[in-house]
């Protein structure tokens, strides 16, 4: 069934509607921009001058590109495992390759500090989150390890090429770009943590930003710190989609397959490898998660009802953010899906920037908004659940986009001769073919919103707590007993994701 994306002019509604969700996108640019910049650019050159400055930056950095290079090398190995090599059991691996996902970093850094208290650090944020954004890069490369072939290193290994040298030439012209993706997101995952980097005690941007926000005279000095993580944020996003436009794509047979290797004592050790991140990144934290829970002192710490209002708190906020971010995404998903033109390119663009704007940027920027705009909304729900949504909006971008592509251009084609106006067939083709994918993409957008410490940490509302804020005051303070409870809840909830990229794995064996 052939697809299609038109080059005519969209309805002007929904280019309108579409244009409008995409430039909320901008409002946390604009109003730190006008914090940062606002006292003349003397006080911008006094504050860049400040001592720690190249040390924020210099470690911001360092981490980003070590905990990237890292978790490439083991995505790069565990997905070669998982697309290549005969497994038994393989919703098992899959299972395992994909668990940090359900496991912020923060959750992870207090496992490891449960069970090592003297870690600090640089080593111990670079260890956390490896573990936590290595499936970033894993999941991508399998899937693009699975739609190519073995061709190529099969001919390399006739010319007489050794071992890993003959997959270089095929397989690595194959998963260049989902590699790049990958790493792209390990690095905006890095570079915009806090809660990981702040419990091992280690200075960067982010940790930074909230120090200068809690200190209410220098506000000015956290809105210019943001401003340099957007910078760098945006620059990296830039240089990635550089080297991805100039990729060359394949143009091999859809039936090619795959040849699978045996699972031998030869490649086993690329299994160990597989399981290095879920063992840290979630088997450990949810093994001191448990132990803690049969601690009896620990059991007498916990309030239960404060447990049951942060667990609703949690779900309501965050799916609250999930149906703006939903709503937002919707005219621009469509948009991308089925019209080409200028226009459609730069809302579509637009609607990705979130991912290069960290939580923290996000949430001071509305407090800026709310103050200075609508002093009425600043520490409401309804402001927490918007930045959710403008945050995590790009997953479900996509995701819409992709469904709206895959609708075959018969359908439209009947419906337009059958005299359907746009709107007609958004209710009676779109959005029957596209309602599970709107599903999944709400889901998603509210699993992640759990895990979002920063912005919560500025957006909430006096007194009301959430299961990431209670997990965070409590392990900040060293209180790992009473924060098990808080923890095994945010990772069986957040688990849910995990569950659908497995279910989705699995079919897609099914059918190919």
């Amino acid at each position: 069934m052939s697809t299609l994306v038109n080059v005519v002019r969209p309805p002007l509604w929904l280019t309108v509607a579409g244009a409008l969700a995409s430039l909320t996108t901008l409002i946390p640019l604009i109003y730190l921009s006008q914090r940062a910049f606002g006292g003349g650019w003397e006080s911008v050159v006094e504050l860049l001058n400040r001592p720690r400055m190249a040390l924020l930056l210099w470690n911001t950095l360092s981490l980003g590109v070590a905990v990237t290079a890292t978790a490439i090398v083991l995505g790069l190995v565990s997905a070669y495992f998982l697309a290549r090599v005969y497994l038994p059991a393989r919703r098992w691996w899959l299972v395992m390759a994909t668990i940090p996902l359900a496991v912020p970093s923060y959750l992870a850094a207090y496992g490891l500090l449960a069970a090592f208290p003297t870690t600090q650090g640089f080593w111990g944020s670079w260890l956390v989150l490896v573990a936590v954004t290595t499936p970033y890069v894993t999941l991508p490369v399998t899937a693009a390890l699975r739609a190519g072939t073995t061709d190529f290193d099969d001919l390399s290994r006739t010319l007489g090429a050794p071992g890993w040298k003959a997959l270089l030439p095929g397989t690595w012209h194959q998963i260049r770009g989902a590699t790049l993706a990958g790493g792209l997101l390990v690095f905006l995952y890095t570079i915009a943590d806090f809660g990981g980097v702040a419990l091992f005690r280690f200075p960067v941007l982010t940790t930074a930003i909230q120090q200068a926000y809690g200190a209410s005279y220098d506000r000015n000095l956290a809105a210019l710190l943001s401003m340099i993580l957007v910078a760098l944020a945006l620059v990296t996003v830039f240089f990635e989609r550089r080297a991805r436009g100039r990729l060359f794509t394949s143009k091999t047979s859809t039936r090619a397959r795959s040849r699978l290797h045996p699972l031998t004592g030869k490649n086993i050790w690329l299994g160990i490898v597989l399981l290095i991140a879920p063992v840290v990144g979630a088997v450990i934290p949810v093994g001191v998660m448990v132990v803690r829970m049969f601690d009896v002192n620990a059991l007498q710490e916990v309030r239960w009802d404060n447990l049951a209002s942060a667990t609703v708190n949690t779900v309501v906020l965050s799916f609250g953010g999930a149906t703006i971010g939903l709503l937002l995404a919707l005219p621009i998903g469509i948009l991308a899906g089925r019209y080409r033109s200028r226009i459609v390119s730069t809302i579509e663009s637009l609607g990705y920037l979130p991912l290069g704007l960290p939580g923290i940027v996000v949430g001071l920027a509305l407090v800026f908004f709310a103050l200075s705009t609508v002093p009425v909304l600043y520490q409401t729900a309804f402001l927490l659940a918007c930045a959710y949504g403008l945050l995590f909006m790009p997953k479900a971008v996509g995701t819409i986009r992709q469904s709206v592509r895959a609708i075959p251009t018969s359908l439209v084609d009947v419906s337009s001769s059958l005299g359907y106006s746009t709107r007609q067939r958004l209710v009676s083709v779109y959005l029957p073919l596209t309602r599970t994918s709107f599903l999944v993409a709400w889901l998603l957008i509210g699993v992640t919103a759990m895990k979002e410490l920063p912005a919560t940490l500025m957006l909430r509302p006096t007194g009301m707590n959430t299961l990431a804020t209670e997990l965070w005051a409590k392990t900040d303070v060293a209180s790992y007993g009473a924060a098990a409870p808080y923890a095994l809840m945010l990772v069986i909830i957040a688990a849910i994701p995990t569950l659908l990229l497995v279910r989705s794995e699995t079919t897609q064996e099914v059918k190919s």
